[in-house]
């Protein structure tokens, strides 16, 4: 049989798979934040980080971190990226723009979207969003405890 001229049937379908995620204390407290919110970090004891998102442990230190604190809601865009097709598994529909976000008094880069401007121009998003630029925390109405609850963070005037 010459399988070079054979035509192949292509199946296509999706797949649900239901989950549970156990969170655990630090990440439970963190997004348990966000339902009032307030952005949560954990501190460093040995070199003083402020880590968003909190955690358990300095990556940098291998400490257990256990004081916590409120941290700004402001921050200074540090990287960020136009997405205009769709990924699996993404919680909104593109366009969108990820972007790492370093907040105010933080020593992290916390990922998250910007939004708040017309993102239907390539050209116009280009010339609006800059590395550097400050930006502030928009809520969703409804918290769900959830990394959504941030709706995105928004350009400041």
């Amino acid at each position: 049989m010459d399988t070079k001229k054979m035509d192949y049937t292509i199946l296509k379908d999706e797949i649900a798979i239901p989950y549970e995620l156990a969170m655990g204390p630090t990440w439970t407290r963190f997004f348990e934040g966000f339902k009032q919110e307030r952005i949560y970090a954990t501190r460093c004891p040995k070199c003083k980080r402020v880590l968003v998102p909190a955690r358990s442990y300095c990556p940098r230190c291998f400490v257990e971190t256990d004081e916590w604190l409120e941290v700004s809601q402001e921050g200074t865009i540090v990287c960020w990226a136009l997405t205009e097709y769709e990924y699996f598994a993404i919680p909104i529909k593109p366009p969108y723009i990820g972007a790492l976000i370093k907040l105010d008094g933080t020593d992290t880069n916390f990922l998250h979207l910007v939004g708040g401007i017309d993102l239907s121009d390539p050209e116009y998003v280009r010339k609006t969003i800059k590395n550097g630029m400050k930006v502030r925390a928009v809520w969703n109405p409804e918290k769900k405890g959830t990394i959504m609850d941030i709706k995105y963070f928004e350009p400041m005037k």
